[in-house]
């Protein structure tokens, strides 16, 4: 990444990170701030969810002297993949195993069910709320693998789809606080995937890597941009 490039995106980071902060100073201690975070594949959505939380996280320690690493936490959407058993049980599984990934791949109920979960007031009889993971090793989801605890009063959810204007993730996109979306260029969206395929084996070589980003994952991204919803923060990409 480019010296100026990265500059730009710690400056953005650092931006975002003290307006969320704001927003926690100005909500009432029985609501979660939930921050939804969109972009096609590659764009770098995860890497910028992470450091927010963790700069969230820094910045409760500094001003309130409590070390809770949970204050803030990022929950990926990968969890909600449907499982590779039940692709293969669908009526179109040839296409649902190969486009894995796809908005119709993912159990967008659940992923609603756990947004309106994060929505409900926190006191304290609140109970801890999971979330499942992804299991890249065994490419399926584990649930319950993610403990939001009643401590956590920041949610990052990142995920293609979070700002998709299709049911129910348009539900679950209006459940929350705030929406960003982040951009970057078709051209290197399709390099940085092509470089993960290969080195995450999930191809076998560079040529398959191509063939898999402009069947699938090109798709998805023309779905993303066509059909998201307006965000609130637009953010130069690429971390």
């Amino acid at each position: 990444m480019p010296s100026s490039t990265k500059s730009t995106l710690d400056h953005e980071i650092s931006r975002l990170t003290r307006k969320i902060w704001s927003r926690h100073e100005n909500t009432p201690a029985s609501q979660r701030i939930l921050v939804g975070i969109s972009g096609i594949p590659g764009s770098g959505k995860t890497t910028l969810a992470q450091r927010i939380a963790t700069d969230l996280n820094n910045m409760y320690y500094e001003r309130c002297g409590n070390n809770n690493q949970n204050f803030a936490v990022d929950i990926p959407m990968d969890g909600y993949h449907f499982s590779r058993a039940h692709l293969a049980a669908m009526p179109n599984a040839p296409e649902a195993i190969h486009r894995r990934g796809a908005a119709f791949t993912f159990n967008a109920e659940e992923f609603l069910g756990l947004v309106q979960k994060l929505r409900h007031p926190v006191s304290e009889e609140s109970k801890t709320i999971y979330a499942p993971s992804f299991d890249h090793a065994t490419k399926d989801p584990v649930e319950d693998n993610i403990s939001i605890l009643v401590s956590s009063r920041i949610v990052l959810l990142e995920g293609n789809y979070i700002l998709l204007n299709r049911e129910p993730w348009k539900s679950a996109a209006e459940r929350l606080d705030e929406r960003w979306f982040v951009t970057i260029d078709r051209d290197v969206a399709r390099e940085r995937l092509v470089e993960r395929h290969v080195v995450s084996g999930i191809v076998p070589d560079i040529a398959a890597a191509y063939h898999r980003v402009d069947s699938t994952d090109s798709l998805n991204a023309e779905d993303i941009l066509e059909n998201r919803l307006e965000a609130d923060e637009e953010i130069l990409g690429g971390c």
